[in-house]
């Protein structure tokens, strides 16, 4: 299986193919509205904002598995994300990235990519940086702020999956 084989709902109830991003690069990251890092959300939308023309895409994908960060119902978890961050990326409904009922992209995610820990997701913002061609290429910790992910962003956003591309590895997630 592949990343565009995946399909997701999203908070407002349709279901989306992520074959839709087929030819862009992509930040996938499990997000909470009630976690120290939920700030991030500004440079989520930030980076979204900055490389949204040279093909890039945060997509958001809330979680309450994690220390019940995420509590809300995807239309609260919606209306959050738009209140306190004008979010203009994707947010998909509501998901489990761990254990039996993990979202099927999680478990594809966490086997392309490992954290320091093992594969498991430890934290809400863990982030998967995804080329233009579906590959994932980087995994990094939630310590690591979107901004500091610019660099990286910008070699994807500008050239797809070249040998030249050098992911700056932060913690391990």
């Amino acid at each position: 299986m592949a990343l565009y084989d995946h399909t997701a709902r999203l908070t407002t109830g349709e279901q989306e193919s992520l074959a839709a991003y087929r030819g862009q690069a992509l930040l996938i990251v499990n997000v909470a509205s009630k976690f120290g890092f939920t700030s991030q959300y500004k440079g989520l939308q930030a980076l979204h904002e900055q490389y949204a023309l040279r093909g890039f895409a945060v997509l958001a994908f809330p979680c309450d598995q994690v220390g019940h960060q995420e509590p809300g119902s995807d239309q609260e978890i919606a209306a959050f994300c738009d209140r306190s961050y004008g979010v203009t990326f994707p947010v998909f409904a509501k998901i489990e990235v761990n254990g039996p009922r993990a979202h099927p992209l999680y478990v594809w995610l966490k086997q392309q990519k490992g954290g320091l820990l093992g594969s498991g997701i430890k934290w809400n913002f863990t982030k998967f940086l995804i080329d233009k061609v579906g590959s994932v290429r980087a995994r990094f910790a939630p310590t690591t702020a979107p901004e500091g992910l610019s660099r990286d962003v910008a070699a994807l956003a500008r050239g797809g999956s070249g040998s030249s591309y050098s992911p700056i590895t932060g913690f391990p997630a």
